[in-house]
Order: C-alpha cells, then sequence, then structure tokens
C-alpha cells in the first residue's frame, strides 16, 4: 500500500479538473454570480483542459449541491447519516477517500494503534481519513497528535462513526475532524483498527479507496470515483444556476416564477 501513487491512488480518474494558477484566489460563486452561464462554460473549458487535482473543483462547491447532483445522475444514497458533523471550526472538508474499520475490543491488543498508525503513515497529500466505527462512543479514536502528523503530510481531514478528544487544542488548528461526538476516554482497550484501504459501508453507504468526499456544516458526502467527472460537471452548473435564481429571488421575482424558469430551489 505504501507504493500508492498521490493522485487516485494508482488509479486513473479522468475528470474536470481547474487551472489553479487562474482560479485559486477566486471565488467560483462569485466568478459565476458576476457573469453567469457564459462565464461557467469558460471555466468547464479551462478545467477540462487542465492537469490540477479535482479537489481544487471540490473547494468551490459545498456538500448540498454535490448531494443534490448525485440524485439527479441516480446515486441518491451518498450522504451520511446527520451524526457525523464537524466537531472543529474547520468545519469543511474535500478530498480523496482512504478508508480503515475500527471494532470495539474489551482489552489492549499486543500491538495498540497498529492500524491506526499505519493508516496516518500511509495516507499522502489530498486523503481524508474515512472511518467505519459502527457508531461507538465509548472512547475517542482521534486527537490533537494525530491530526498534527496528518496536517504535517498534507492529509486534509479525518471522517469517522466514533469521537475525538483534545477539542481544547483542535479547535485551533485548521485540521477538519468529523465524527459523531467527544469524550475524554482513550481508544487503547476499547476500540481497534482491524482493516485499512478495504471497502467500508457506514449508514449504508459504500466507499472505498479512491472515492472523493465533501463535507460541510451540512454534513458530509460521498463521491463514488466512477461518478466523478459527471458530479463535478453538473455541480459547477448547479452552482451557476443557483446564483441566478438567488439573485432573481433578492430581485423580488415570485418564488414559482424563478422555479418555473430555472427547475432550482
Amino acid at each position: 500500500m505504501s507504493g500508492r501513487k498521490q493522485k487516485g491512488h494508482g488509479r486513473r480518474v479522468d475528470c474536470l479538473k481547474p487551472n489553479s494558477s487562474q482560479y485559486s484566489s477566486d471565488s467560483f460563486a462569485t466568478a459565476a454570480r458576476q457573469s453567469g452561464l457564459a462565464m461557467t462554460a469558460v471555466i468547464l473549458k479551462t478545467f477540462a483542459m487542465s492537469n490540477d487535482d479535482p479537489i481544487t473543483i471540490l473547494e468551490k462547491l459545498y456538500a448540498a449541491v454535490v448531494a443534490d447532483v448525485l440524485d439527479t445522475i441516480g446515486c441518491p444514497n451518498q450522504i451520511l447519516s446527520a451524526d457525523v458533523h464537524a466537531l472543529t471550526p474547520a468545519n469543511r472538508v474535500c478530498g480523496r477517500v482512504f478508508t480503515a474499520r475500527a471494532v470495539e475490543v474489551d482489552k489492549v491488543p499486543p500491538e495498540p494503534y497498529k492500524l491506526e498508525m499505519e493508516a496516518i503513515d500511509t495516507m499522502v497529500a489530498g486523503d481524508v481519513l474515512v472511518v467505519d466505527a459502527g457508531h461507538n462512543r465509548r472512547s475517542a479514536f482521534w486527537g490533537e497528535l494525530l491530526s498534527t502528523a496528518c496536517q504535517a503530510k498534507g492529509v486534509r481531514g479525518a471522517v469517522m462513526t466514533t469521537c475525538a478528544r483534545d477539542l481544547w487544542k483542535l479547535n485551533e488548528m485548521a485540521f477538519p475532524v468529523f465524527g459523531i461526538g467527544v469524550t475524554p476516554a482513550d481508544s487503547k482497550g476499547r476500540i481497534d483498527v482491524v482493516e485499512i484501504g478495504q471497502p467500508i459501508t457506514i449508514d449504508g453507504v459504500e466507499t472505498r479507496n479512491g472515492d472523493y468526499l465533501i463535507g460541510d456544516v451540512d454534513g458530509v458526502v460521498i463521491i463514488p470515483a466512477d461518478k466523478l467527472e459527471e458530479t463535478l460537471h453538473h455541480s459547477l452548473e448547479k452552482v451557476s444556476g443557483e446564483n441566478t435564481v438567488r439573485d432573481e429571488l433578492a430581485a423580488g421575482v415570485p418564488v414559482s416564477e424563478v422555479f418555473r424558469k430555472h427547475g432550482i430551489l
């Protein structure tokens, strides 16, 4: 596993990609609002010709619009439950999925933290650790030191169905942690990682290494790798359409008329 390529974990994903040198400091939403659909077409063409990572596009989107698009293209079950939410002020996350599965234990294993540490050492810049822990609230799987290690190597966040601790310090860090709660209890002897890099299912959503995700204050959405290009393309179009709708609603156009024109609400 340590030989994975950084982009796409060794799997080729042809997707729309932005020109970061031109757009990294600009908000897509602002650009689209100013120039409308014509600007969207120009940006989409630029994305298609660029070699940058799709994460750059995800950074310009938000969870709700991606969820709507996945609904539209026939993937309606890609949203983690509302229990999984941002635990830190850094409440936006996007990147490639790197999976782990943890289970409850009743004693300290012979090599505590072994696979947890291996996962962190194996991940590369752009990854997000996604942990299926069965919604376990007994202990804190994540804390300040693990966040520090991940942040140093460009890992973009942690999303898990268990708890975190050290919020006094995590709150000062620009590292997003999504989970189901907080507790001071250490995970050693309470929960342990038994698999990394294998497909997992969280709240009925199956995900695997090489998928992508986006999360914010609304929750977390998983994007299957084989739907990435289509999802990014339509998400950018929808953002532009929502900007147009917002402007018309702000100008006092009746909601029913706006919806009839654009089909967006």
